[in-house]
This record gives structure tokens, C-alpha cells and sequence, in this order.
């Protein structure tokens, strides 16, 4: 043992979700074996492990939202459902060996760079400390649940939770139940449960637009060949990664192709919903994608139930046994469920991370965030990112975009292991340039005409990439070294 920390390696890797092991994977492929994960949860699998949910379930065509490189898994269905997925991810360890490998319910809380070693020291919260050549953030950005403020929370004496830290303790049958909000998570609880209680009420702050959700269950093909099954997937892959990259310019450029999006949403309420009123409550007003758009043929035939309730009223405050909301109305309750998202423009929140001369991470983006193809930072070397700033996408498989960052990240690491640079920089001057390109495109995307997770409180868009997924895969498939500090190996301090 190291007797400056508990444990030397080459690289940490920070997050065992998608990208996470994802990089684990790659390293192991290509002979590196030096290196941990290390996440705060009891087990792998990031969003996939959190949100366990009635209904919880991708709405990416699995044979898009897996990877490229994993084992083939025999998918029940076209959309996964959250266990289907987390036991891909269980088997993706087991198949790439990782086990020994994982450092589970060890959270880290700092990491530093110390400028004399030329290596990333990490604390845990349990005080251990790992060092590090290279420091892979894998946090994500969707793994710290947002509850409102809401006037008089500490007075109701029912039951609540937030969807991402569902209580399966606590039986939702015969009671009065409020879902407060209608993102992506609730587009999927509410139909889940809406047979179960004795009553729901939905509070929506502003109607999504919801397509159609093409699901359908698939036929094993086990005893097909296994040129056959591979070409079948690979035929899938291809074709629904066409699909969504076709969409992509009706969101960043604004082209005409999100009117397929708007009328696809316009049909379905027309054919869904019969109510004149509840249809025109649940037609958005905001441009279609500035927001997340929603998949699910479900959720308007639950809205549309007796027992069902759906409140556009802004909520003013809770007392013991009800929500208020601003028409004056008095709504009983005994369960309320947050689905209001997460804090997605606070990467790496709460980690703190210190660079050379001991900038803080946190301060340097105060107005949002900022990376170099979302991955590096200036003053934070052999520091890269997974799923950073503007790595989301509006349309296709963050899973796509996330190898991208893999194999650019294992470029970096084959790189510094042939042992000719201390380590790798990104300069001030070329994260500069790529931080103005994204800020230029983003303002004339969707995504700029409205509040929504995509945005920081400053009004900047952090978190999606203002293209097609094909273009980020071209920009990041070789690791240009001129676009780094990369001083001598001799340089490194013992």
C-alpha cells in the first residue's frame, strides 16, 4: 500500500452508471487493467439503479440505448424497462470482468490536483484517499432530485417523495395521491398507477408535448444464427439512430422537420383525448422541444379517468393534509410524489474539485458550466468528463454520445501510459473558442426560447450539444494534441 493514500492507479473513474463503466470497459478492452470506479451508491447502474418507479422505463429504442461494444441482451420489449436495463448493466460487469475493479458505497468528495506529483488525489467520505494519474468525472447529469419549495411543506403530515427515491414501502393503494409535475417520469407513473389509488391529482405547470410511444414486445430470436442476430441489431441500431438524427435540426436550427414532432403530439391528443377542456389544458404552448418532449401512449387515455384529476394551477402552499393552489382550491391528499427532475446544470455537484493553483471548479462555472467537447477543462489537467456540458442531446441516445466520449477519453489514457507527456491540458484558447461556438449555436436552438433543465439560471444552455450526434462522433474520434499543455514526463515529481 501507497503510504501517501490508500491506493495508487492510474486512472479513478468517478459514477458507475453508462459512462462510468463504460470506460471501464474500453480501458480493460485495451489491455489497461490499472484502474477503479468508485460510486456513492451499494451498486451500479446511476439512473437505471435511482429511479425505480412504477413504469420506470427508457424512451430510447434499447437497440440504440445499449452499447455498441456490450453482450447482446434478450430486450422483452422494443422500449427497455429500468430492470431490464440494470440487469444489461450487471451483465456488462460480469462479461468485461469488472468486479474487481468496483469500489461501491464509497463516495468521494474532493478531488485535488497536486501540482508537485502531477496526479489527482481523491477523498472519500469515509476518509481514504486515492491517487491518480488521470481523474475520469462519470457523474452524470441526472442524479440529484430537485423538490420544490413550497410554502408550509414541513406542516403536511402525509407521505412524500421524490420519484427518484421511491418509497416501495409505502403502499399507494386506497389513497389520494398527488403527482406534482409532468415530465418524463410522470408521463410514466401516472398511468402506472393510476388503477391503484383511490384518487390522483396531477399538477402541471406547463402542457408537454407527447408522441406516441411505438412499443411492442420483442420475439426472441435465439435460435436464429448469429450472423443473422447481429445484422437484425445492427439493422435496428442503424435505423432508429437515422430516425433521430433526422430530427435533430428542428431543435437546433429550428427547421421545419419539429413539425412532425408537433403534429405527431396534436394527433394524439385529438385522438385521445374527447374532452374539449382537458385537451385544451393539455396542448402545449411553448415551442415544441424546448423542453424534453414526451413519449407515451398511455398517459392522456389516465388523465382522461373519473378518478383522475389533472390541476393547472400554480400551487401555493401545503398544510396538513392538502395543496393549495391559487384559484383558492383545497386539494386532499395523504401521498404527494415529486417528479420535478433533478439539478442538471450543477455537474459534479457536490464533489469538490480543485485544479492547479487551486481554482475551484464550482467557481469557474458559477454562470454554467463549460468544457472542451464537454470533456476537458483549462487549469484541470488529466481531468476528463463523461456526459458534461453540452453532451445531451434533444433527440437520440445519450448512450451514443457517451461511447463518443469513451473512446476519445481511452485515446487520452493510451496517450499519457506511453510515458512521453507529464499529462494532458486543454488550452485556455481552444475551450475559449468551442465555449463561444456553443453559446452562439445554442441561442438560436429551441432550447433557448424557454426555462427548462437544459439551462442555467444565468440563461445559458449547458447541457446539449447543438448538432447531430454523427458530428460529435467526427470531432471526437482522434485526440488532437495540439489542443493540450502536455509538458515532459521528467517534469513529474516523485
Amino acid at each position: 500500500m501507497n503510504t501517501a493514500a490508500d491506493r495508487r492507479v492510474r486512472v479513478a473513474v468517478v459514477g458507475a452508471g453508462f459512462g462510468g463503466l463504460g470506460v471501464a470497459i474500453a480501458l480493460k478492452r485495451a489491455g489497461h487493467h490499472d484502474f477503479v470506479v468508485l460510486d456513492k451508491a451499494p451498486g451500479i447502474g446511476g439512473v437505471w439503479r435511482d429511479n425505480t418507479y412504477p413504469g420506470a422505463a427508457c424512451d430510447v429504442p434499447a437497440s440504440l440505448y445499449s452499447y455498441s461494444f456490450g453482450p447482446r441482451y434478450p430486450w422483452s420489449r422494443r422500449y427497455a424497462p429500468q430492470a431490464e436495463i440494470l440487469d444489461y448493466l450487471r451483465s456488462c460487469v460480469a462479461a468485461h470482468g469488472l468486479g474487481p475493479h468496483l469500489r461501491l458505497g464509497e463516495e468521494v468528495v474532493e478531488a485535488v490536483f497536486d501540482e508537485e506529483r502531477l496526479l489527482w488525489r481523491l477523498r472519500t467520505a469515509a476518509g481514504k484517499t486515492i491517487e491518480a494519474e488521470v481523474f475520469v468525472a462519470a457523474c452524470g447529469q441526472l442524479n440529484r432530485p430537485v423538490v420544490p419549495r413550497i410554502p408550509g411543506a414541513e406542516r403536511f403530515t402525509g407521505h412524500a417523495f421524490h420519484s427518484a427515491r421511491w418509497d416501495h414501502g409505502h403502499d399507494l393503494r386506497g389513497r389520494r395521491v398527488a403527482v406534482v409535475g409532468t415530465g418524463a417520469s410522470a408521463l410514466q407513473i401516472v398511468p402506472a398507477i393510476a388503477d391503484e389509488v383511490a384518487h390522483l391529482t396531477v399538477f402541471q405547470r406547463s402542457a408537454p408535448y407527447v408522441v406516441p410511444k411505438w412499443d411492442r414486445r420483442l420475439r426472441s430470436s435465439r435460435r436464429l444464427p448469429r450472423p443473422v442476430r447481429d445484422l437484425r441489431h445492427k439493422a435496428a441500431r442503424l435505423g432508429w439512430w437515422l430516425f433521430n438524427e433526422s430530427l435533430v435540426s428542428g431543435l437546433t436550427r429550428r427547421w421545419p422537420t419539429a413539425g412532425l414532432t408537433r403534429r405527431g403530439s396534436q394527433a394524439q391528443l385529438s385522438k385521445q383525448l374527447t374532452d374539449p377542456v382537458l385537451r385544451a389544458r393539455l396542448t402545449p404552448t411553448t415551442a415544441v422541444g424546448c423542453k424534453r418532449v414526451g413519449i407515451s401512449s398511455t398517459y392522456y387515455p389516465a388523465l382522461q379517468r373519473p378518478d383522475v384529476t389533472l390541476v393547472t394551477e400554480p400551487i401555493t402552499e401545503l398544510t396538513e393534509t392538502a395543496i393549495h393552489t391559487a384559484d383558492g382550491l383545497r386539494h386532499e391528499v395523504d401521498t404527494i410524489v415529486y417528479a420535478t427532475g433533478f439539478a442538471t446544470t450543477d455537474f459534479l455537484s457536490p464533489l469538490r474539485v480543485r485544479g492547479r493553483r487551486g481554482a475551484e471548479l464550482s467557481r469557474l462555472w458559477s454562470e454554467g458550466a463549460r468544457a472542451h467537447l464537454g470533456m476537458t477543462v483549462p487549469g484541470f489537467p488529466n481531468l476528463f468528463l463523461v456526459y458534461g456540458p453540452h453532451t445531451n442531446i434533444g433527440a437520440g441516445s445519450a448512450v451514443y454520445m457517451i461511447e463518443s466520449q469513451i473512446r476519445y477519453i481511452k485515446a487520452a489514457v493510451l496517450e499519457l501510459a506511453k510515458g512521453e507527456l507529464a499529462y494532458l491540458e486543454v488550452r485556455p484558447e481552444v475551450a475559449e473558442a468551442f465555449d463561444a461556438e456553443m453559446t452562439r449555436r445554442t441561442r438560436r436552438s429551441v432550447w433557448a426560447t424557454c426555462t427548462s433543465w437544459y439551462r442555467h439560471a444565468s440563461g445559458r444552455v449547458t447541457n446539449n450539444w447543438p448538432g447531430q450526434t454523427a458530428e460529435y462522433r467526427r470531432r471526437t474520434a482522434r485526440l488532437n494534441l495540439a489542443d493540450f499543455r502536455s509538458p515532459l514526463p521528467h517534469q513529474r515529481r516523485p
